[in-house]
């Protein structure tokens, strides 16, 4: 079957299989789960990152489902959750999405504690990124504005923090005519805190993006 792809999705592809990072495209989010049993076999260690995208595509029910050895942070604090970040650099395959994703091929993420980009850098060994069409962004300012506007501001809703961005919609920085990428509020309960541009990567095809025909997560 022949499928249809806007050229901003083919740019991107061919982009990132350029920079080493191995694209996939399916059309719909029932087929990401299926491909991604093809990629991990059963029996792998995983763990992920937060991420609205994994659980629309029902890849947490995957990964909790018993098919493989799955390091979950759910309900842990302290040092039990440390222990289980931790844990999780030496994983097999690490599942999480992008907060954006460049047509040059960059991926481009930002946290708070950092556990997700972290292991995006390195750990895992491999890192496997599930990212709706809603995410591809033409480049890294558009990708910084994405967060700020979107990403971010929905994110700190859902996590219930305490920022100026989860009550008003956007990044405070956006008021400011000459504002950076990592400008923005002085709250403690802040999520933007360290950011990650993955571009050419040393050990190719490590990480892998799904990109899905529609769109998901934040």
């Amino acid at each position: 079957m022949l499928i249809y792809m806007k050229k901003e999705i083919k740019k991107t592809m061919e982009n990132l299989e350029k920079n080493g990072i191995k694209a996939f495209f399916v059309e719909t989010k029932e087929e990401v789960v299926p491909l991604i049993e093809t990629l991990v076999p059963e029996g792998s260690s995983v763990s992920n990152g937060g991420s609205v995208t994994l659980a629309e595509t029902g890849v947490m029910n995957l990964l909790k489902s018993g098919k493989y050895d799955f390091i979950d942070r759910s309900g842990l604090n302290g040092e039990e959750l440390r222990d289980c970040y931790i844990k999780a650099y030496g994983c097999d395959a690490y599942f999480c999405s992008s907060n954006a994703v460049t047509e040059n091929g960059e991926l481009y993420n930002v946290d708070g504690n950092s556990n997700r980009v972290s292991c995006i850098v390195f750990g895992p060994r491999q890192v496997i990124m599930v990212v709706g069409v809603n995410k591809i962004v033409p480049d890294i300012n558009a990708a910084i504005k994405r967060v700020k506007e979107t990403a971010a501001p929905l994110n700190t809703v859902r996590l219930d923090c305490k920022t100026p961005c989860a009550a008003t919609g956007e990044c405070i920085s956006l008021d400011d005519e000459n504002s950076f990428m990592c400008s923005g509020c002085a709250s403690s309960q802040r999520i933007c805190c360290n950011y990650v541009v993955s571009a050419q990567q040393r050990y190719k095809h490590r990480i892998k993006v799904i990109i899905v025909n529609e769109k998901l997560g934040y």
